[in-house]
């Protein structure tokens, strides 16, 4: 077996040697620049991919082709060297002269290894890009490697305009960029991670895994995506593996995934790194319904030529589908990119080139700063080689392409859909989940032009999603006779939150929705709050996001899961996005059907917001009509009638249909004895909170309509669906302006009850709240 690899290996070394005797052009190309070299392999794959272009007339020559495979070379040693004085310079000179001490960073600070596996990557993207005439755009799980990208942009004019204004291939502009990153400005563009003023970023990546679960689900029909994944995100977030089950090409565009498999994260080898782990890796892959493509991590022009090989094989075996020559599942081409952590720098392969590289700091240590120099030295280019190499890879106006910083995912721009009304009026009873369920089906019959995307962790059919499954089905490669299952299905079930909300907010081109139990929903906490930050990023920076807002639907709540152990309880997920901002998360407390409609379509009325509906499946009564409702769900609380006096020096707040319900209990034996006051169903609590912001000043209520609702000197009792002591401090302009408050809601109680355990378990119930009351009144309140 070693004898034919080897065998195949000579073979390949002289078939290349063939081709640079025959082609000086080629062979010009094949002997590389600087550090930056091509293997035979890379070799064939490029004299093969030249002949592909010129026989589909995508270039008039073969020597264009190896022209611009030489810029991508020459911007890759350019920027590789721009990242290493990103980490350690604050000075940059274009005639590669030494720097002097005072020129280095007192502090260095980057992720400088993967930075530096990333510009190789990227640059073998923009190649890819200028060979074929077709903008694809990027996705990075390494969010931490954005220096990468910023450099590389900022050599090849690809910029945001923040980062136009202030950067520029001079010494100035690029000196610049080296000393403003990460120098903990407020006003600076640059971040250590990917940002709002990342050309063409569409997520943070901060959280290791996340790009893996969703950039299968990214791209629409015609678009197409090249992910770049991280050996250590592969062994943090394993639900990558079911990806090559979710692609289709009758709804999904082009999706190239690429691992940069350097072997190792902050502290040791990830399990690529050691001596078999990448053969191991890709029959894991071959196993998972992938075909893995091996590459050199080290060579632009790899990156470029797999990435079209994969395209291609991609799009043939879709359309053999789509023909009927094959079936499903159809093998997932998967990029893996063997390379060593930093390669191309003095420290590659050390724990070290994680962060820093090298073995001191360059301002303070000779033997430092002559690493760096050396380091420096091997991958200068002169300025009049780095714009030739910018101009060949820059045929955009030529090629009627828009540049990467615009591509189709970044800009997303989805219309309002249309959101019908269904006829709900006032009295009776009702399942919120069941109108919820309804109003969704005919959003979808209403907008046919948007892909659907609905992420299921399990039991939609427990959670009342019964019109919603039958109509989408689940995602199978072999459905089942007699189940709501289909091939094309819109449904993305898995047993791993995190996969499937990643599946709805990755759709940002179409309309998604995610249920689930709300006890299991915390478990999609990282995920979300990774997209409220980013997209409040964006819309401060003037880029507000366009996609459709993505509701979260927590069912199968705290307070009717008692048939279930106390795992089944637990309002962690409301509580913890009612710490983010309000204006870009929003967490809703629907107490009837109307109110949950209501809230599902005042999610969809909007842009770039994540909205957290917590929403009984259990019967309701109907308090509100449709109008009501919408009149309801737009200042965000709602009073509520009942038979006797209404005061404000007496107020009863209601978060959640359960809380409602006991809190007209409480107010029957109010009128009763003929205390005069006021029920309050609190729809959207964070309306109400002190602003912490001026975007969210304007999106929460007035301080005077605040006051004029809830005036100060009044009773006040909460009873809340959360725990209490959260609610009170989101609350804290009401408690604190009350004469009496009391906050009563779940306080960690729980196990197999029915709901009126519950209550009572968690001191929650109307008995507990009239005892509070008598307390406050003076006043013996009985039941």
């Amino acid at each position: 077996m070693v004898m034919d690899k080897e065998a195949r290996q000579f073979q390949g070394e002289r078939e290349a040697a063939q081709y640079r005797a025959a082609d000086a052009d080629f062979a010009a190309w094949a002997r590389g620049v600087g550090p930056v070299v091509h293997g035979s392999a890379s070799q064939l794959a490029v004299y093969q991919l030249a002949g592909r272009l010129l026989a589909a007339g995508k270039v008039n020559s073969r020597a264009a082709v190896y022209a611009q495979l030489h810029a991508a070379d020459v911007l890759a040693c350019a920027g590789m060297w721009l990242v290493a004085h990103m980490t350690y310079a604050r000075r940059v000179y274009l005639d590669g002269r030494a720097l002097d001490i005072a020129d280095f960073k007192l502090q260095p600070e980057g992720h400088t290894g993967g930075s530096l596996n990333m510009v190789l990557a990227y640059l073998g993207y923009m190649a890819a890009n200028a060979l074929t005439g077709h903008t694809r755009a990027w996705l990075m799980g390494q969010g931490h490697c954005v220096a990468a990208i910023d450099a590389c942009n900022v050599l090849l004019d690809n910029m945001s305009p923040a980062h136009a204004a202030r950067y520029a291939v001079s010494e100035a502009g690029l000196s610049r960029l080296a000393s403003d990153f990460y120098s903990y400005q407020p006003d600076c563009p640059l971040g250590s991670h990917v940002n709002a003023h990342t050309a063409g970023g569409l997520i943070e990546g901060g959280y290791l895994g996340f790009a893996e679960l969703q950039y299968v689900h990214m791209p629409l029909p015609g678009e197409r995506l090249v992910a770049f994944l991280s050996d250590g995100a592969f062994e943090e977030q394993r639900g990558s593996d079911w990806m090559s089950r979710w692609w289709r090409g009758g709804d999904s565009g082009l999706v190239v995934p690429v691992m940069i498999a350097n072997g190792r994260r902050i502290d040791q080898k990830t399990s690529m790194g050691r001596p078999d782990g990448v053969d191991w890796f890709c029959r894991h892959l071959a196993l998972n319904g992938f075909a893995p493509m091996l590459i050199d991590g080290r060579d632009p022009a790899a990156f470029a030529c797999a990435i079209l090989e994969a395209e291609d094989r991609l799009e043939a075996t879709a359309e053999a589908v789509a023909a009927g020559r094959a079936v499903l599942p159809l093998p997932l081409p998967y990029i893996v990119a063997e390379t060593v952590k930093g390669w191309g720098f003095p420290g590659a392969g050390t724990n070290a080139a994680h962060n820093l590289p090298l073995c001191g700091n360059p301002s303070l240590d000779a033997a430092a700063r002559a690493e760096f120099h050396a380091g420096a030295a091997m991958l200068y280019q002169r300025l009049p080689a780095i714009q030739d190499a910018r101009a060949a890879l820059s045929g955009h106006a030529r090629q009627g392409r828009v540049r990467e910083r615009d591509n189709a995912l970044a800009c997303r721009d989805v219309p309002i859909p249309q959101c019908p009304l269904p006829a709900l009026e006032s009295g009776g009873a009702s399942s919120p989940m069941d109108a919820l369920d309804g109003a969704f089906c005919a959003l979808i019959e209403a907008n046919p032009g948007l892909r659907v995307r609905v992420g299921n962790p399990d039991e939609m059919r427990s959670n009342h999603l019964c019109r919603t499954l039958d109509k989408l089905k689940h995602r199978v490669l072999a459905p089942e006779a007699g189940i709501a299952e289909a091939q094309d299905g819109c449904v993305i079930t898995a047993l791993n939150e995190e996969a499937v909300v990643c599946a709805a907010l990755a759709n940002k081109g179409g309309l998604s929705l995610v249920a689930s139990y709300e006890a299991f929903a915390v478990k999609m906490l990282g995920a979300i709050r990774q997209e409220v930050i980013f997209t409040r990023h964006l819309r401060a920076a003037g880029r507000a996001p366009r996609w459709l807002s993505v509701p979260v639907i927590s069912t199968s709540h705290t307070w009717e899961n008692g048939k279930n152990e106390q795992s089944h309880q637990d309002t962690t997920l409301a509580e913890a996005l009612l710490g983010e901002m309000a204006d870009s998360c929003r967490v809703l407390f629907p107490f009837d059907a109307a109110t949950a409609v209501a809230a599902l379509l005042s999610c969809y009325r909007s842009h770039g917001r994540v909205c957290n509906l917590v929403v009984p499946k259990r019967v309701q009564p109907q308090h509100l009509d449709m109008a009501g409702a919408e009149q309801a769900l737009a200042q965000g609380w709602v009073r509520i009638p009942h038979g006797g006096e209404q005061s404000q020096d007496v107020q009863l707040l209601a978060i959640g249909a359960a809380q409602l319900n006991e809190m007209l209990a409480v107010s029957a034996v109010l009128v009763r004895h003929g205390v005069a006051h006021e029920v309050i169903a609190l729809i959207e609590p964070a309306r109400l909170r002190a602003a912490r912001d001026a975007p969210e000043a304007a999106y929460c209520l007035k301080a005077e309509a605040c006051e004029q609702a809830f005036p100060a000197g009044s009773v006040r009792l909460l009873l809340s669906h959360t725990r209490p002591e959260v609610m009170s401090g989101i609350l804290w302009p009401l408690a604190r302006r009350a004469r009496v408050w009391h906050a009563l809601g779940y306080i960690n109680q729980g196990g197999t009850l029915d709901e009126e355990g519950m209550l009572h378990a968690n001191r929650a119930s109307r008995h507990h709240v009239l005892a509070c009351l008598s307390g406050a009144l003076g006043r013996q309140l009985d039941a």
